[in-house]
């Protein structure tokens, strides 16, 4: 008995081809893409925090017996973006005799307001001003002056010990940092800083 002939093989042509595996190169790509993405995003979000906040920390006693030497505060860099200054706000700002370092001080008087200190009481625009934040009250006497339109009078709340409006002038709202918002060192004085924007004279 006859066996019928095999089939013929398939031409090579046609024979299953291997997946090929990707390259070394394409994998590098791959991860170096991803890296790259990463950092432009950490990139991003840091300028971002940057823009919103800022780290202070305070140098000195001027701000006794409310902020102390060393103390480690949050800067909130977006708050006047939504209004202006208020009385009794701390800020952080560049002072304009010396700006190689920021100051912190207290607002006191807003622009067109009239300040004058007597024996170290303040008045604003005549009226004795309600400060009842704990304070270390000044014996000196200035003014009066009329703080000029888009300025801002500070004080200390050292005020023996402060170097502020009372001497060198009112500060410009464009050398305003931001509001002190957060303490966040040493561990017990973290919190919110308090808040005595109410604290205004009529």
């Amino acid at each position: 008995m006859t066996l019928p002939p095999e089939p013929p093989l398939p031409p090579p042509e046609k024979l299953g081809t291997p997946p090929a595996t990707p390259s070394i190169l394409s994998g590098v790509g791959s991860v170096l893409r991803e890296l790259i993405e990463t950092l432009a995003l950490t990139l991003i979000i840091f300028l971002l925090i940057r823009f919103a906040v800022q780290n202070f920390r305070i140098e000195g006693y001027s701000m006794e017996p409310n902020f102390h030497d060393g103390q480690f505060l949050i800067v909130n860099k977006l708050v006047y973006l939504l209004h202006p200054p208020e009385r009794g706000d701390v800020i952080v700002f560049i002072p304009p005799t010396n700006t190689s370092r920021d100051f912190i001080k207290r607002v006191i008087g807003l622009p067109g307001d009239r300040i004058e200190i007597t024996n170290g009481r303040v008045y604003v625009n005549g009226a004795l001003l309600d400060e009842p934040y704990p304070l270390n009250p000044g014996t000196y006497s200035a003014g009066p002056v009329t703080v000029p339109p888009g300025e801002y009078f500070v004080l200390g709340d050292n005020r023996n010990n402060s170097s502020d409006s009372h001497s060198w002038g009112s500060v410009p709202a464009k050398d305003i940092i931001g509001k002190a918002w957060v303490s966040y060192w040493p561990p017990q004085l973290m919190g919110l800083i308090p808040s005595y924007s109410y604290a205004a004279a009529k």
